[in-house]
């Protein structure tokens, strides 16, 4: 069985159990994907399966190698790799939807959180900052970031203003509420990463 699924992050809103409790959830909609490539030990010195998700139905939009790629199935927007138990059960083409997962079971969700621009120490870091009175001229900046004459220089990793944001982040341990097979949807307790409409892989957890 395929170790989990592309999808498109759709928003979030809530539902309620059987006690009457409110629980916010995710609604992610989720495959199906198309199997592209079977990633073989004696070949490429592991094992993976790599899955298409979002069909491209102008041939326009596809590149000439990979065409190639694509000689055996129908081109897809996004491509990537998988974990399964075994290798002889999956085929070229073949396809797989959010059956895979159950009701009650945990995921990990990873995709591209929102970029928030340049930004100081204070919200990127959390700094606390200094006096906000008259006549302090140290408000929001970082202070000094130098050291003295040995070692002489700033240390690679220094906290300092930059780009926040816009990086993979993994959030684990995240319950399937709800599975509706008909509509492609998983509703997931909790928040998960990017903005809604984008890209998200939802995986099971790894196994010892």
């Amino acid at each position: 069985m395929l170790q989990g699924m592309l999808g498109r992050k759709i928003g979030m809103t809530q539902i309620f159990n059987e006690s009457g409790e409110c629980i916010p959830v995710t609604v992610v909609e989720v495959g199906p994907v198309t199997v592209v490539q079977i990633k073989t030990l004696e070949k490429d010195g592991y094992e993976s399966v790599q899955v298409g998700y979002q069909p491209i139905t102008k041939e326009k939009h596809i590149t000439k190698p990979m065409q190639g790629h694509f000689k055996d199935t129908a081109p897809t927007r996004h491509l990537k790799e998988f974990k399964v138990h075994d290798l002889s059960q999956v085929q070229v083409g073949q396809s797989f939807d959010l059956t895979i997962f159950s009701e009650g079971e945990k995921v990990q969700v990873r995709g591209l959180s929102k970029g928030k621009g340049f930004q100081g120490v204070i919200k990127r870091h959390g700094f606390k900052g200094g006096p906000e009175s008259h006549g302090s001229r140290f408000h929001r900046s970082p202070g000094s970031i130098g050291n003295r004459t040995f070692p002489g220089r700033v240390f690679p990793g220094k906290r300092m203003p930059g780009h926040m944001g816009a990086e993979m982040v993994t959030v684990r341990n995240l319950e399937i509420q709800k599975v509706i097979p008909e509509k492609n949807l998983l509703l997931i307790k909790g928040a998960i990463p990017s903005h809604n409409g984008a890209l998200v892989e939802v995986r099971k957890p790894k196994t010892p």
